[in-house]
């Protein structure tokens, strides 16, 4: 049974893994389920004892760019795991984890637009971990099992389908949507990315609950 984990204790594991050189770690949750603010809070708590030890790779920032998703007739699902070119984070893993002392410029996802921005992020030498914090960081499919490879420590969040639902229709509310569109958003999208994680993921080697 994979074991549930504190954010303290989380945080303490995985400088004790850094300890003997740079790490990836994944921070899987369906959608809704709070990875940003969590890898957000676990940055923070890393870097308060040893500041700079610990960045954040987005893998929204992997979204294949709208006119792609256009042209292939994939738009009314974006955020489904064939809308991320999970070649492109894979590589970048690969580029980070070589640690060869050079800095890595990585794509951030703009919810305001809707559009990765390329070379957003700046990840420095002196980061150690890396937080790499996505849906389908762990689901069981060919094209994404090669990630695994990359991480030193696994975590699952742990939020209930009805919670994450929840926040979910918040979300779209604030962004204007309501009535059909809002249905056609959850029904015909977020709602099945949020099954296909909750019912298709591996097992982590942690969860960390994230209902709250």
């Amino acid at each position: 049974m994979t074991e549930t984990i504190t954010m303290e204790a989380l945080a303490r594991r995985i400088v004790d893994r850094a300890a003997s050189g740079r790490i990836a770690v994944a921070i899987a949750g369906a959608p809704g389920s709070g990875k940003s603010t969590v890898s957000e809070h676990l940055r923070d708590e890393i870097n308060a004892a040893a500041p700079g030890l610990a960045e954040i790779l987005p893998m929204d920032g992997f979204h294949y760019d709208d006119m792609v998703l256009e042209a292939r007739g994939h738009r009314p699902r974006k955020g489904a795991p064939h809308t991320f070119d999970v070649d492109g984070l894979a590589a970048t893993l690969g580029r980070l984890l070589a640690d060869n002392g050079r800095e890595v410029a990585v794509p951030v996802f703009d919810r305001s637009i809707e559009i990765a921005r390329a070379g957003a992020r700046i990840i420095g030498p002196q980061a150690r971990v890396i937080l790499v914090e996505g849906n389908y960081l762990l689901l069981d499919d060919p094209a994404w099992a090669e990630l695994r490879d990359h991480f030193a420590l696994t975590v699952m969040l742990d939020v209930p389908e009805e919670v994450l639902t929840r926040r979910l229709t918040e979300r779209w509310t604030g962004y204007g949507l309501s009535g059909e569109a809002l249905r056609t958003k959850m029904e015909g999208n977020d709602l099945p990315n949020v099954r296909l994680v909750l019912e298709k993921s591996v097992p982590a080697d942690v969860r960390l609950a994230n209902a709250g």
